[in-house]
């Protein structure tokens, strides 16, 4: 189920690829402190550590979320997705915003885990892991707004954050990450979600929203009942 906020019912948009950041909240690289200076980095990243969202792990608004047979919890995080509309190589912040066809809400959903120097891709990368909410136009202002991003685990408000929150904004991580890696028409770049995201399990229904873009709802099943 979606929910949009002018009333226009959308498709999902047309995904080729769904990459995110890791650690791009402000408070998520605080908390880590000593850790982000041991080996083998010893400092805290200065380029976007980013992962990816493979196909499979793509379902659209009331498709189950399949939760593993040897899994109790599911995390469950709202997103902003930066959807492009055309090819976007070495954007600046004050282009970014141009190469974008509009705006979506993404579930980023994974297993817990306290993975940070390697890829989580067994965490990450599941069947149904990545509910991909409708492309709503771009505001106004572009890429200057503030959105607020809301987690709901059946009908509680579980997770609450603000891409101000965020070490790069929106602009700033198109154009940090367009400088090393092209992005076409159809690709989706999502902000990240803070590492300590509310949980869920089987028989949940979890909703996410970010504030003037759309709503998206999802059931969590267990995987051998699916």
């Amino acid at each position: 189920m979606m929910r949009y906020p002018d009333g226009i019912e959308r498709p999902p948009p047309p995904a080729r690829q769904v990459c995110g950041a890791l650690l791009n909240y402000r408070a998520d690289l605080a908390g880590l402190g000593e850790r982000m200076r041991a080996a083998p980095y010893q400092a805290p990243p200065r380029a976007p550590v980013l992962y990816l969202k493979p196909r499979n792990t793509w379902i659209a608004g009331g498709d189950p979320i399949p939760l593993p047979f040897n899994a109790q919890r599911l995390c469950v995080g709202a997103t902003l997705g930066l959807v492009f509309g055309r090819t976007c190589v070495r954007a600046t912040e004050a282009t970014a915003a141009g190469f974008l066809a509009g705006l979506c809400v993404i579930n980023d959903a994974c297993l817990p885990h306290e993975v940070i120097f390697r890829p989580a891709i067994e965490e990450r990368c599941r069947d149904g892991f990545c509910p991909i909410g409708p492309s709503g136009p771009m505001p106004a202002v572009g890429l200057a707004a503030s959105w607020r991003m809301r987690t709901y685990v059946n009908g509680e408000l579980r997770g609450d954050w603000c891409t101000g929150e965020c070490v790069r904004s929106a602009a700033r991580l198109i154009a940090d990450v367009s400088e090393f890696m092209s992005f076409h028409p159809g690709d989706i770049l999502m902000l990240g979600t803070p590492r300590d995201l509310p949980v869920a399990t089987a028989g949940d229904r979890v909703a996410v929203e970010v504030e003037g873009v759309a709503r998206l709802e999802n059931p969590i099943v267990r995987e051998d009942a699916r």
